[in-house]
């Protein structure tokens, strides 16, 4: 199956590229402010599937471009959907947790109602009802805390800072878990086989790594595999305000994920040794 990937560069698009029969459009190429040539672009490479891995993620920076995280996010998808729908091929693009408000304690279900409380959250909240309302053979795959060792992300961040300070004081009432995109990656090429064969199984769905933790207890382990001796102390959300909120509960109920294609929740631990190793900062 020849899979065409928006995105070239990004964390996802960096692992995706790796993959057999994987063809990855950068921006160059094919640019999500402009939908209609994302469009026009399945159409003239004509693959069997089709996985949109490029997305607006300055989540602070949305706050004054909602405008454009919403073109990005939300339209160029519904572009990508409709045309998948047209020609019958899967398509799969990526959501979020932030689609959610973040109250209570408990894992959010697919089902349940979405209330982002920031505009890239709305951005990807708009992308999902875009998508779905295209048909076909679509699924909008909401994921978490993505990291990798590629671009910026937290556990880069934390190396970074680590070596540079004795200790650093990080959010600890922000609950939900660490998704390697490695493993979304692989999930979203298995995703697109499955709804070649069955496009019964459109919609959407949860991924999200193994255990439940915490920013500080993720920089934690960070630290501790990587041999950094900083020390690591945990404030709440409120000491450290950012232009765009962020919801207190991101846990992700994934037990239709597994029940309909079979994909387990990664343990983020392993996918962390995977990325220390990468960047050879595992001690």
């Amino acid at each position: 199956m020849t899979i065409l990937v928006f995105g070239k560069t990004g964390q996802l698009a960096r692992e995706l590229a790796v993959l057999p029969d994987v063809l990855c459009l950068g921006r160059d190429q094919a640019d999500l402010s402009d939908p209609a040539a994302c469009a026009a672009a399945i159409r003239a490479y004509a693959p069997q599937a089709v996985i949109n891995a490029a997305a607006y993620t300055a989540v602070d920076k949305a706050e004054a471009e909602e405008a454009l995280a919403t073109l990005i996010n939300a339209e160029a998808p519904a572009a990508m959907a409709q045309t998948c729908a047209a020609l019958d091929i899967p398509f799969v693009t990526l959501s979020t947790d932030y689609v959610f408000d973040g109250s209570g304690h408990t894992p959010w279900q697919v089902e349940d109602a979405t209330g982002a409380i920031n505009a890239y959250g709305r951005s990807k909240q708009h992308g999902e009802r875009l998508v779905c309302a295209a048909g076909g053979r679509a699924v909008v795959l909401r994921v978490s805390w993505v990291v990798s060792a590629h671009g910026s992300n937290f556990v880069k961040t934390m190396l970074r800072l680590g070596a540079e300070r004795d200790s650093l004081n990080i959010v600890a009432d922000q609950i939900g878990a660490p998704t390697p995109a490695r493993d979304i990656a692989v999930a979203c090429v298995d995703i697109a086989r499955q709804l070649a064969t069955d496009p019964n199984k459109a919609g959407i769905y949860h991924y999200q790594g193994t255990p439940l933790t915490s920013w500080k207890c993720f920089a934690r382990e960070t630290f501790t595999h990587s041999g950094i001796a900083c020390r690591v102390s945990g404030i709440p959300t409120s000491d450290y305000p950012t232009p765009a909120p962020r919801p207190l509960n991101s846990r992700l109920d994934c037990t239709t994920t597994e029940a309909v294609f079979g994909l387990t929740q990664p343990d983020w631990r392993r996918g962390l040794h995977e990325i220390l190793t990468d960047l050879g900062a595992l001690t």
